[in-house]
């Protein structure tokens, strides 16, 4: 008897799972913003995602966005696989603030750190948005301030007072890629933001530049940890924050 209760119960998980999956992106089609997006870019989504042997009900996403080169890549693998690969790149269209993390509301910082994905905008003022949570835990204890800020997002209308702004165009595609991993059961899609591209070459040449800073370089080793973790494995990062605020990869 509790064999089969058990079993009932796990039936019917799995379905309000997929009902729920279901519901996420039948939810978003009521909106005109994204049922324009799926008609100009649905198919060139798909076909990006086919000539790397990924189906659209099977995706999964790890965003990355470098501030200093102005470019979000969007890594891909199917949902009951390891290892992402990079499916493409786009240009961020604007920019504010310096390299650095943001530690304060109003000082027109990028983030800096990891992230996932927290809100799905598709009537924004942006015209379509990708909301970051930001101050994650590691802000909150590295930062002195009492405001942090907050609303960081990947949006589109090409304007940014500390957001990774796209132009309406690609933002389109970006929202489809994030909306249909949601829909596959991806419930944080994790968002890695890095000063630069952390090679060992740059990363040098910018802790000598900022050699004044002590502090700044402290934060970029140990976010610089995390990038060559990803770069060398290619798999969703597993993070803990120490009682500093430092970034724990394991």
């Amino acid at each position: 008897m509790m064999k089969k209760i058990i079993i009932i119960f796990c039936i019917t998980l799995i379905y309000t799972t997929i009902l729920a999956q279901d519901d996420f992106l039948s939810e978003q089609k009521r909106y005109k913003r994204v049922r324009s997006a799926i008609a100009e870019k649905g198919q060139l989504v798909i076909n990006k995602l086919q000539a790397t042997n990924i189906e659209i009900a099977e995706l999964n996403i790890i965003i990355l966005a470098f501030k200093a080169e102005s470019i979000i890549e969007i890594y891909a693998k199917k949902n009951n696989e390891k290892t992402y690969r990079k499916l493409t790149t786009y240009k961020i269209c604007a920019k504010s603030g310096n390299l650095g993390p943001k530690r304060k509301q109003g000082d027109f910082q990028v983030p800096e750190g990891f992230y996932c994905i927290n809100r799905f905008n598709p009537y924004s003022n942006f015209h379509l948005s990708l909301g970051i949570n930001y101050p994650n835990l590691a802000d909150r204890r590295k930062s002195n301030f009492s405001n942090l800020g907050g609303d960081i997002f990947i949006h589109g209308s090409c304007v940014t007072i500390g957001c990774l702004p796209m132009s309406d165009d690609k933002i389109k595609e970006i929202y489809l890629y994030a909306i249909n991993a949601k829909n596959n059961g991806q419930q944080k899609i994790p968002v890695y933001i890095f000063p630069f591209k952390m090679t060992q070459q740059k990363y040098l040449e910018n802790l000598e530049k900022n050699k004044n800073n002590p502090e700044l370089n402290v934060f970029w080793t140990n976010i610089k940890d995390g990038y060559d973790k990803f770069e060398n494995e290619k798999t969703e990062l597993k993070i803990s924050v120490s009682s500093k605020g430092d970034y724990i990869f394991r």
